[in-house]
């Protein structure tokens, strides 16, 4: 009996040793995330229609002529600016008319590219479909009913709902590193079971009380979605939004393994920049394409109006904010008080998000408070400064894809909003 124990215990640590292995070379072979790293991951097919939807091509030649002042580009043309960047593709459409689209370091339009956390966005997208659809009942139901594996797991996953992970609320303890190979981000990234990871996970708050930004959040969400459809999110994704909305090339959702294929939602779709443009169609007009309303009005509403608690992080969208300042550029004021009544003096109804805080750091210890105050643009975010960017007031589009750069892409994209 005892060798029959032994033996069994033998086999089950050769087995944790030997999935160890294999995800220590997963992160010794590929530490240095690329765009193309839905080359060495497994992956869901997401195939087009039979009638693609084209932009228009815009007569006037704008960025031609337009000079921006930007860090230390000072009065570049756009071309300028991005030629000796990391960038490879960018994309600016306003009413539906391409008004700048280039591409470069021999990437061409129809090449495709991982869009990394910008796939939290979409993910995002397709909880609202699945709402409609009526697979999932609503966002304050615990995720547990969707995924029932983790009941009986830690206990506040019985509390944890949708709408804590949208606003990345759930109180899981989750180390987001990308610079430390054995950090969970590492291991959800390379690991061949996602969900094996996740149930694992334990807690360090409340879900629902603090804010942090945690792919594993993500993760759950694309898992739920995958078990309430009973479809893959990458196929779920191209019965959606790919084919009827007439994306222009395939596009692919990496997954943890080709026996688990659990899709990594927090940062495995990879597509060409024109096609994730046409996400930024869609958000421009209500979710509705062509007439078709692919998600609920209210689902893209809510998405635009900034959190503030979250730092106006709300369903997986990062707003656009900025410094408050007075008439006069100071931004720095002795009090709460005076902070709100230079708000309502200057901003008046310009802006109807923000926030008064105060400065630990100020460099006056007797004006220790400020103002953000949050636009009306928002963006979907990766890490290599993949933005996808969306200005509802100018009905304005704008896609960066590329590899690392030391540029805030979505600061760019701002201050050419600004200029248009």
């Amino acid at each position: 009996m005892m060798k029959g124990v032994k033996t069994k215990v033998l086999s089950l640590a050769l087995l944790i040793f030997l999935s160890s292995c294999q995800l220590l070379y997963r992160e010794v072979a590929y530490y240095q995330a690329d765009i193309t790293d839905y080359k060495i991951f497994p992956y869901t097919e997401v195939n087009t229609g039979d009638k693609p939807y084209h932009f228009l091509e815009a007569n006037n030649l704008i960025f031609d002529t337009l000079k921006i002042t930007y860090g230390k580009d000072s009065c570049k043309l756009l071309n300028e600016i991005l030629e000796p960047s990391s960038t490879h593709a960018f994309v600016v459409i306003r009413n539906d008319s391409v008004l700048f689209e280039k591409y470069y370091e021999d990437f061409q339009r129809d090449d495709i590219s991982t869009f990394f956390s910008v796939s939290k966005s979409v993910t995002s997208l397709l909880i609202g479909i699945a709402i409609d659809d009526g697979y999932i009942h609503d966002v304050n139901d615990p995720i547990t009913k969707y995924i029932p594996e983790l009941k009986g797991r830690a206990p506040e996953y019985e509390s944890l709902t949708i709408q804590h992970l949208l606003d990345m609320r759930s109180g899981m303890k989750y180390n987001e590193s990308y610079g430390n190979p054995f950090a969970d981000m590492a291991k959800l990234y390379y690991g061949r079971n996602q969900l094996g990871q996740l149930k694992r996970m334990e807690f360090e708050h409340e879900p629902g009380t603090v804010h942090d930004y945690q792919s594993a959040s993500t993760a759950l969400l694309g898992i739920a979605i995958e078990k309430a459809t009973r479809k893959e999110l990458g196929k779920y994704l191209e019965e959606k939004v790919w084919i009827p909305m007439g994306m222009e090339n395939r596009a692919t959702w990496s997954l943890d393994d080709k026996r688990h294929r659990s899709a990594k939602a927090y940062c495995g779709l990879s597509a060409t920049a024109i096609d994730l443009a046409k996400i930024g169609r869609l958000y421009l007009n209500n979710g509705n394409w062509n007439g078709r309303q692919i998600v609920s009005k209210e689902w893209v509403k809510v998405a635009a109006i900034p959190k503030i608690e979250n730092e106006g992080y709300r369903n997986q969208w990062w707003s656009i904010d900025g410094n408050g300042v007075d008439s006069l550029g100071n931004r720095y004021f002795t009090d709460s008080i005076a902070a709100v009544a230079n708000m309502s003096e200057v901003y008046k109804d310009k802006y109807q998000h923000f926030k008064v805080w105060k400065d630990t750091k100020a460099p006056e210890a007797s004006k220790p408070w400020r103002i953000t105050v949050y636009t009306d643009c928002y963006f979907a975010l990766g890490i290599m400064k993949q933005v996808l960017y969306i200005d509802p007031n100018k009905n304005l589009v704008m896609v960066r894809l590329g590899a690392t750069g030391d540029s805030e892409y979505f600061n760019l994209m701002y201050t050419i909003d600004k200029s248009l």
